[in-house]
């Protein structure tokens, strides 16, 4: 991982790119790499974090009538086994939302579940609840928990109200919009204003909000900065380049 440089962005922040693609900063004083996949890595802890993975979303869908390809669980896998395979974490933390509803876990395909259960194997999974698992899986290993402490950072799934210092959050699935003479991209973003970080969505069904939506208001002490995700790595956009949908 690249150490950390006095590198300029927009608003003045400091970063550095990673050989890999991805941005490091420090978070509340803790290193962290923003993946192009996503995911987020805490260095201290070699602690794998991904947000709003919406398993089984399809078939949630179809349930209702409305049906879409149901591979979305397995993309979403192949990407996460993806990112454990690259950084051998000791441990991997789901942030809420982990599953589309309650029942989710119970449509899951049998070699779905084998996958999931197979990421324990080495290493610690610590599942998050969120509003839409409030109840965290039943049956796959790992811890089930509200919150929790990574060092000098708060782990949860819904973003608390008003600066938070050393929050991780997901929940708001954040998407960095920026227009240019050339035309507009929209893509899912991390947002970050050095002292909290709300996380992109993971699962290839999430959809996502524009950073500069109202609900994304009051949470920063000052304007953030969005790590967009690109196809090769994660772009750092300043606030001033975004615009709204």
């Amino acid at each position: 991982m690249t150490a950390l440089a006095a590198r300029p962005a927009s608003d003045r922040y400091a970063f550095a790119q990673s050989p890999c693609g991805g941005i490091a900063l420090a978070l509340a004083g803790a290193e962290v790499l923003m993946r192009r996949s996503g995911a987020l890595l805490e260095v201290a802890h070699s602690a794998l974090i991904v947000a709003d993975l919406h398993f089984e979303k399809g078939s949630a869908y179809a349930a209702r009538g409305q049906f879409l390809p149901p591979y979305d669980t397995r993309d979403t896998l192949d990407r996460l086994e993806a990112e454990v395979a690259a950084l051998s974490p000791r441990t991997v933390i789901f942030l809420g939302d982990s599953f589309h509803d309650r029942r989710a876990e119970d449509r899951l395909a049998a070699e779905d579940a084998e996958r999931l259960a197979a990421l324990a194997r080495g290493r610690t999974l610590i599942w998050l609840v969120g509003n839409h698992d409030a109840d965290g899986p039943r049956r796959l290993p790992g811890e089930v928990a509200d919150t929790l402490a990574l060092g000098p950072l708060t782990l949860r799934h819904e973003p608390e109200p008003g600066p938070q210092f050393g929050e991780l959050s997901g929940h708001l699935h954040p998407c960095a919009r920026v227009t240019s003479g050339r035309g507009t991209v929209r893509r899912r973003c991390f947002a970050t204003d050095g002292e909290r970080m709300i996380l992109p969505a993971f699962g290839a069904y999430a959809g996502g909000l524009n950073l500069r939506d109202a609900a994304f208001s009051g949470l920063f002490a000052r304007t953030p900065l969005a790590g967009a995700l690109g196809r090769d790595k994660v772009h750092a956009v300043g606030w001033r380049s975004l615009t709204p949908d």
